[in-house]
């Protein structure tokens, strides 16, 4: 069995183990389920080639390993070069992403290209994802509010983050926020405690948390937020320094 496809049989298995409980408020689905025979008896799709990373995704938009499908617009793949040398985690899609079905693109996604910008990492260079691959939200009125993602759903969405991970091959991996760090170093990570420090991983050669930008846009005024601000542009000024050479210590930062 190839390396991936071993890496589709476990990441599976966990899944299955652990999604159990997985539930969504609403009633009726909005989408309905694709053909019978596409999906295997868990809900996943079947990966016409899982060498490849366009098949990869391509699979995942009929994903059912959980209920969320029912409210998303579409499946939020991960985007950027197959040989990106830095993966960025993290949570999950917001109601733009779910919209537009690409990551990063609304409010948070603005925060994190000003942070990128201002460390000198270009976003082409890299590969940018989340830990689940479906909006999650509550209604309020007319608006759609974030929900966050529960260990089932977590678990359910571990194969396409395996898969990712797999095929991308990074040298660094940088988790973004409490749920990506969980979801890659296991539940007992703490972004408050940890933030900023290289963590031994099989991951990659390097990993590293830091916080989600949506918790900037969370800061109660603007001298918070521009606080936060330089500390998480400080972390990726970091990371950026591992994308030119290795770092020694027990921190990625200065």
């Amino acid at each position: 069995m190839t390396t991936v496809q071993e890496a589709v049989r476990r990441a599976r298995a966990y899944s299955a183990a652990e999604r159990a409980g997985c539930t969504d408020p609403l009633a009726r689905p909005l989408r309905t389920d694709p053909p019978e025979g596409v999906r295997d008896e868990n809900g996943y799709p079947k990966i016409e080639n899982p060498r490849s990373l366009r098949s990869v995704a391509r699979a995942s938009q009929d994903c059912r390993g959980c209920q969320l499908w029912a409210r998303a617009t579409q499946t939020v793949f991960g985007e950027g070069p197959r040989n990106a040398n830095v993966l960025f985690v993290g949570e999950q899609p917001g109601d733009q992403e779910d919209l537009a079905g690409h990551p990063f693109v609304g409010p948070a996604g603005r925060v994190f290209d000003e942070a990128l910008a201002e460390a000198g990492i270009e976003r082409k260079r890299l590969f940018v994802t989340n830990a689940v691959k479906h909006f999650k939200w509550r209604a309020s009125g007319k608006r759609r509010l974030h929900e966050r993602p529960n260990s089932a759903e977590i678990a359910a969405c571990r194969v396409w983050l395996e898969l990712e991970l797999r095929l991308v091959k990074p040298q660094i991996v940088v988790a973004l926020g409490a749920t990506a760090a969980q979801a890659l170093l296991g539940r007992a990570f703490r972004v408050t405690k940890d933030r900023g420090k290289l963590v031994s991983s099989p991951l990659a050669e390097h990993v590293v948390a830091t916080v989600h930008p949506s918790s900037i846009l969370r800061a109660p005024d603007d001298d918070s937020r521009r606080a936060q601000m330089k500390t998480f542009v400080r972390d990726l000024k970091a990371v950026a320094k591992l994308m030119s050479g290795p770092i020694v210590g027990e921190s990625a930062r200065e």
